[in-house]
């Protein structure tokens, strides 16, 4: 789980790689999860491209998400796929484990409180058009 990262030795180079991939994966995963749940029940389909910062946008308006980091996480992410020496993740791993984290579980809860598990949840993710488990392994990555 990304959150292991905030017990783990963050000089290890193995630990960094580690982190700066399953923060890349929960990252893109949260936000293909909003895309689905922004066309599903909010019937916004207006996206030009579908990009995850289009999508970010909306997701905020919405009020999926909160505050400026969401907007950062992209980039960083961005960065972190060129990052072919660990320099980037050195630079960017404290404000991951300390601030994009809770960012991710905030938005797995938002997601809980309304997901068909939970007792009058809103939101039902169908199968059909999402990939099964986008949700629970965004809770599990976490």
């Amino acid at each position: 789980m990304l959150a292991e990262a905030r017990e783990r030795d963050l000089s290890d180079s193995f630990v960094l790689s580690g982190t700066s991939a399953k923060f890349s994966i929960t990252f893109d995963l949260a936000w293909k999860v909003m895309k689905d749940i922004l066309v599903q029940y909010y019937a916004i389909t207006g996206f030009v491209t579908g990009s995850p910062r289009e999508v970010l946008k909306q997701s905020f308006q919405a009020k999926l998400i909160t505050g400026d980091e969401w907007i950062d996480m992209l980039k960083i992410r961005n960065q972190l796929a060129h990052d072919y020496d660990g320099v980037i993740v050195k630079e960017h791993c404290q404000t991951i484990i300390h601030l994009y984290i809770d960012k991710l579980y905030d938005f797995n809860i938002i997601y809980s409180k309304n997901s068909p598990s939970s007792t009058g949840g809103r939101w039902e993710m169908n199968c059909k058009k999402t990939k099964k488990n986008t949700c629970s392994t965004i809770q599990f990555m976490v």
